[in-house]
């Protein structure tokens, strides 16, 4: 079965950063940053969901996992200034990073059964549809 993917930007973006510390001391300065930062990222950006930071302590690697409305949302990272400078600090204390945005690709029974109905982005409200036999409101489910 060949999967059917449909990105779209607008519904919706999954950013990923890996910080490999290798020593615990940088682990806790990535922590602590992250802690900082989260609340100006929330008041600053546009489109900002949420954060979710795994750690592999045994690794001593660092996940930030951060999902937005839209990719216009992750551009406006660009306008929190202390997210702008602590882009910079891993870097000097030896901390190797990695990023990727992730876009929307569709609703998953479409993606990997072909499903003919189209869902919605679960990073945005449901649209509400009419049942024509019953003439309720009822939530779309993907």
């Amino acid at each position: 079965m060949t999967p059917l993917l449909e990105p779209d930007p607008a519904k919706g973006q999954v950013v990923v950063t890996r910080f490999t510390c290798h020593t615990l001391p940088k682990v806790l300065l990535i922590l602590l940053m992250h802690l900082r930062l989260k609340r100006h990222v929330r008041r600053q950006a546009t489109g900002y969901l949420g954060i979710k930071v795994l750690v592999d302590w045994r690794q001593r690697v660092v996940l930030s996992i951060s999902l937005w409305q839209d990719l216009d949302s992750v551009y406006s990272m660009g306008g929190v200034p202390r997210h702008v400078g602590a882009s910079r600090a891993p870097g000097r204390f030896g901390i190797t990073t990695t990023c990727g945005v992730f876009c929307y690709a569709g609703g998953w029974t479409r993606v990997m059964f072909g499903g003919a109905a189209k869902a919605e982005s679960p990073l945005h409200p449901a649209t509400p549809v009419v049942d024509p036999a019953t003439r309720r409101t009822a939530a779309t489910t993907g």
